[in-house]
């Protein structure tokens, strides 16, 4: 910025001050952010359909079958070398990202998460790989949101809100579905809904859709026409989809770890890249329905055309059999979340939304026809509204957004009709599935190192604590061999602390010897070169351990110990102490900023 620009700046922000209202500046704001979110949203949702178009067009389109076993590795090396050589910085998984960025980086994000993923999620999907768009939207939005933010000197409070209506935006655009958006942006981010937070994620919301009608009119990503209503005889088959969506959503969780946890015993990125590639371009090979987002197949079984669906193989599905069609279905929603995660261990840049609707609308459907084929019951289940509502299952119970996943679907069918069996299937998929996978996929590696937000204010502002500005390290070291009069001349006399820490010479901690230990003895001179630490020193009454303890475990070795000092150990080795009364005072420090 020039010295002219930032005088200009300077002046801008005097005038600001002085004539707008922060609140009034942060609903201006967030309207603009939805703006940048929305095109954001059709950027990225241009890109790939223009990248597979290229990749469909002239002799490519004739032996596109063949392709299907390069593409992916093609664009998971494109994307690897964008990363290395262009951004030159990592670039992190969508709403994962974003959510490390809320709790541990007091909403800022870097500013390269602005524009990488336009770049990267386009090639990974538009190449094949079987992720979808919407994460890589949603971090787009929400690092514009954190740098806007940060660019007009927001407080923290007002970054997250302003990150978390980028979010809305960004969904919103995506699906126009306004209020879902917004629901999304609070059950996910664990935003406060209040007055003050409605306005902006309001603002935020609407401005994004309306970029995405006047660029996209009246086009949707999911087609779906509501024909057969809700009837009370349903409600039984509901509960079953419910359970039949956990059972699924926790499928989904176990595989996506576990091929994630395969990927990363492999440090060489080209090795992910290999292995990943060709696993990915063999099961898309086999399996065409498989390949980049897979809103074509959704919206093939939404529209009951599931011919379209089954005959876009090598196995010849013979249509006319139906418990083949099952049969192949079924190995559809298996093989979906393998792809899926083996892009993401690839190194490919997508979300988890798109594979999670993909998935739930066949299982709604795979359920329903598995019923209607069963003779067991006189009663015919509509196949595609029961693909709808097991697209809500697999949200609430894979994502753990059951709210989200309610009021998403509804705003897709143009109405309430469904809102009950959706009630009722997402709401039994979120309890059981919350049952065996206590996290959801984007917040499981957060929540494991106590970094993850949620509806607790008191735990999320514990979380927010910088540790690292809480451990002192200004104390004399003591060792087992050192005498009662070195202690006196070397350490009581030159230290204002209480409390000495003993180690070893390789800085292992051994214990601690305090003032009240030697209070009786420290002026008995006869004894100053008899008696040494080692006979005076005693345990801690807790260790902090750098590496995995978070605030609010400290917080409860303190209550549970009843010291006043704890000391730090970072890779076994004496680091320094947390002293309980700091940390209880840069709690009410950082409460204070965050209410704000």
């Amino acid at each position: 910025m020039s010295a002219l620009s930032k005088k200009l700046f300077l002046k801008f922000l005097k005038w600001r001050y002085h004539h707008i209202s922060n609140t009034q500046f942060t609903n201006i704001a967030s309207a603009i952010i939805g703006l940048l979110a929305g095109l954001g949203a059709v950027i990225l949702k241009n890109l790939t359909h223009l990248i597979r178009n290229i990749l469909e067009e002239g002799f490519i389109k004739e032996m596109h079958q063949v392709f299907y076993f390069i593409f992916p590795i093609i664009g998971f090396l494109i994307v690897l070398l964008f990363i290395k050589y262009v951004v030159r910085k990592k670039v992190g998984h969508g709403i994962p990202s974003t959510l490390y960025a809320i709790s541990k980086q007091k909403g800022i994000m870097p500013k390269h998460q602005m524009w990488a993923s336009l770049i990267t999620a386009p090639l990974t999907v538009g190449f094949g790989g079987s992720v979808g768009l919407e994460g890589p939207t949603v971090a787009t939005g929400a690092a514009i949101g954190s740098n806007f933010a940060r660019f007009f000197h927001f407080n923290q409070a007002t970054r997250t809100l302003l990150i978390g209506a980028a979010a809305a935006g960004a969904m919103s655009s995506i699906f126009k579905a306004p209020i879902a958006a917004i629901v999304f942006a609070v059950e996910i981010f664990s935003l406060e809904l209040t007055l003050a937070s409605m306005i902006p994620l309001l603002l935020a919301s609407i401005t994004a859709i309306l970029t995405s009608y006047f660029f996209l009119g009246d086009d949707v990503l999911l087609h779906f026409d509501l024909e057969d209503k809700f009837v009370f005889n349903d409600i039984l088959f509901f509960v079953v989809l419910g359970v039949a969506s956990a059972m699924a959503s926790i499928y989904f969780s176990k595989v996506y770890f576990a091929i994630g946890n395969f990927f990363k015993k492999f440090e060489n990125p080209y090795t992910r890249m290999l292995i990943g590639g060709l696993s990915l371009g063999i099961i898309v090979y086999l399996v065409p329905p498989l390949y980049g987002e897979g809103y074509e197949t959704v919206n093939n079984i939404l529209r009951g055309d599931i011919i379209e669906v089954v005959e876009n193989n090598i196995f010849q599905v013979l249509t006319e059999n139906t418990w083949i069609i099952v049969l192949f279905l079924i190995g559809l929603i298996a093989f979906k979340i393998v792809a899926a995660s083996v892009t993401f261990g690839a190194g490919g840049i997508g979300g988890i939304f798109g594979p999670t609707l993909f998935t739930g609308s066949i299982v709604g459907y795979v359920f329903a026809m598995i019923v209607n084929a069963s003779n067991f019951f006189s009663h015919q289940l509509s196949l595609t509204n029961y693909a709808m509502v097991g697209m809500a299952g697999l949200m609430a119970g894979v994502l753990q957004a059951p709210l989200t996943a309610i009021f998403l679907i509804a705003e897709i069918t143009g109405g309430y009709e469904l809102f009950v069996p959706l009630m009722i299937v997402a709401s039994i998929s979120f309890i059981f599935s919350k049952q065996y996978i206590p996290h959801n996929i984007y917040a499981a590696e957060l929540a494991k190192k106590g970094q993850l937000m949620t509806h607790d204010k008191d735990k999320n502002v514990l979380m927010m604590l910088d540790l690292d500005k809480l451990i002192e390290t200004d104390f004399v070291l003591l060792h087992p061999e050192m005498t009662l009069g070195s202690v006196v001349n070397n350490a009581v006399a030159k230290s204002t602390r209480n409390h000495f820490p003993v180690v070893n010479r390789e800085k292992d901690f051994l214990g601690i010897l305090t003032i009240n230990d030697i209070r009786n003895i420290m002026f008995d001179k006869e004894l100053y070169d008899t008696v040494k630490v080692r006979s005076l020193m005693h345990a801690g009454s807790d260790i902090i351990y750098y590496e995995k303890d978070s605030a609010e475990e400290i917080l409860e070795k303190f209550k549970r110990s009843g010291a006043w000092n704890l000391v730090v150990l970072k890779e076994g080795k004496y680091f320094g102490f947390i002293s309980k009364s700091r940390l209880l005072t840069a709690y009410r420090r950082k409460l204070i900023d965050v209410s704000s």
